[in-house]
């Protein structure tokens, strides 16, 4: 993602280390119900895999026809994308809400979950991030009450600021992983005050104990 907060190159995100299927099955069943979605309940109970495939298969219809989004259903959507432990699919949910919404309700949507969200909610609310800058391709899905059109500029350097911040004072390593891959690790990206916080970061994961967090930062700072 460039410092504009467009996105330049998709790089994979890290799964969850925590298992947060039952959170996700009442975040997708609250999307059902909101829309209206009459997905059969399948060979397993609510909530398991035959019974998500259906979900998942049941939104993609929709959003491919059409459909006008109330309020109620972008709460529903970001907490689903949040709780989505695939961390791919959750696109799903957040393009349209984008789409629909606009760039800056969802990326404060985001920010929000970041600063006042459980840890599992914070990481989840890095990994939909990742899809928040996506270009809207998806005309026929509406919100109910339009909001004016907004690149959300200040709202991207808000996250910056805040993904820092979280990254050095947050140990827990989900977080960390899900922060890391679209936090620019430049200086010049950050005001001055903020630059020893730069090299904090960048020191806590060059000697991390999670493997991933410290290739992942040398695959953005360099040796």
């Amino acid at each position: 993602m460039t410092e504009d907060g467009r996105t330049a190159g998709f790089m994979a995100l890290p799964g969850r280390t925590e298992d947060r299927r039952e959170a996700f099955a009442g975040a997708l069943a609250d999307v059902v119900r909101v829309l209206g979605l009459d997905v059969p309940a399948g060979s397993e109970s609510a909530g398991g895999l035959t019974w998500e495939h259906g979900a998942r298969a049941g939104l993609r219809e929709v959003w491919r026809d059409g459909v006008t989004l109330s309020d109620e259903a972008f709460d529903a959507l970001l907490r689903a994308a949040v709780h989505d432990p695939n961390p791919s699919f959750n696109r799903q949910f957040v393009e349209p809400a984008l789409n629909a919404f606009g760039h800056r309700r969802v990326q404060a949507a985001l920010l929000a979950y970041l600063l006042t969200g459980t840890d599992p909610e914070r990481a989840g609310a890095a990994r939909a991030w990742y899809w928040s800058a996506l270009d809207l391709r998806m005309p026929l899905v509406r919100a109910e009450h339009p909001a004016p059109a907004d690149d959300g500029t200040d709202v991207v350097n808000e996250w910056y600021e805040a993904a820092l911040r979280e990254f050095v004072h947050n140990e827990h390593v989900d977080v960390r992983r899900c922060v890391l891959p679209l936090l620019p690790l430049r200086k010049s990206s950050y005001p001055a005050e903020l630059h020893d916080l730069v090299d904090e970061a960048v020191a806590i994961a060059r000697s991390h104990p999670d493997e991933y967090i410290r290739h992942r930062v040398e695959d953005q700072v360099g040796d």
